[in-house]
């Protein structure tokens, strides 16, 4: 079962990274002026791929687990982007963001353990 937790964590993280690499791909079409770009259009190619790779991890989760189970995790997602939006892209968010971002990760944590 430990298992299963594990693979829906990665799934978490990799729909986190998808996001991102959509930003990734919205900077790059906004730069080449251009969905067609080969950049573009790798960079695209890339999230979607992950994207489907981690719908097939998903699905096998829910093969394990009930979805009313595991879903709050998805929940990571929200803190996860913002965290990286701001590494990566150097976006601001306000005290407010961040208690809310708290409060996610507080109410994940009482989901799971339930």
């Amino acid at each position: 079962m430990i298992y299963t937790y594990v693979l829906a964590l990665l799934c978490v993280i990799g729909i986190a990274a998808g996001q991102i690499l959509f930003k990734l791909a919205a900077n790059s079409m906004n730069q080449a002026n251009s969905i067609l770009d080969l950049s573009t259009l790798s960079i695209l190619g890339s999230a979607l791929a992950l994207y489907g790779i981690t719908t097939l991890g998903w699905v096998w989760v829910l093969q394990k687990i009930e979805l009313g189970r595991v879903y709050p995790l998805m929940a990571l997602a929200f803190i996860l982007v913002p965290i990286a939006s701001n590494s990566i892209f150097g976006e601001q968010f306000s005290v407010q963001y961040f208690i809310g971002v708290l409060l996610i990760g507080a109410g994940v944590i009482l989901t799971v353990m339930s």
